[in-house]
């Protein structure tokens, strides 16, 4: 039966590693965020900000993706911090998919303005683009 066996790998091929346990896999909390527009509102978009407001996002966002959530959470809610927003304050109607329990965050992207959304995992997904500073009361 010695010739069924099955030959190991030359050290040259591919290694097994040690096996991540699953706290460790799923911890999302030490990686950066991921940014999804997917369920972005009309007329809370994009494609209403100015050339310069989508370049002041796009250099947030960059700046964003170099930390980790944990580190988010560190920082100031006015710079590079995300602070919780009340659900009863938001102006506009809830949409539908967002849960009692889903906390929004709002991140400070144009400026002070706000970009409103929720994060599930790494994901942050984006709802709203507060430009307007009109979504929610700011006092």
């Amino acid at each position: 039966m010695a010739g069924n066996r099955i030959k190991g790998r030359d050290s040259k091929g591919p290694q097994i590693k040690a096996r991540q346990t699953n706290a460790e896999a799923d911890d999302s909390d030490l990686k950066p965020p991921v940014f999804s527009f997917e369920h972005l509102q009309k007329d809370w978009c994009i494609q209403d900000c100015q050339q310069e407001e989508r370049s002041k996002m796009l250099d947030k966002l960059r700046r964003l993706s170099s930390l980790s959530w944990r580190e988010i959470r560190q920082q100031d809610r006015h710079g590079l911090g995300t602070e919780i927003i009340a659900r009863n304050s938001i102006n506009p109607k809830i949409p539908s998919f967002l849960t009692d329990d889903v906390n929004l965050l709002a991140f400070r992207v144009i400026d002070k303005a706000p970009m409103v959304g929720y994060r599930k995992g790494r994901v942050f997904h984006v709802i709203w683009i507060d430009r307007g500073f009109t979504l929610y009361d700011h006092g």
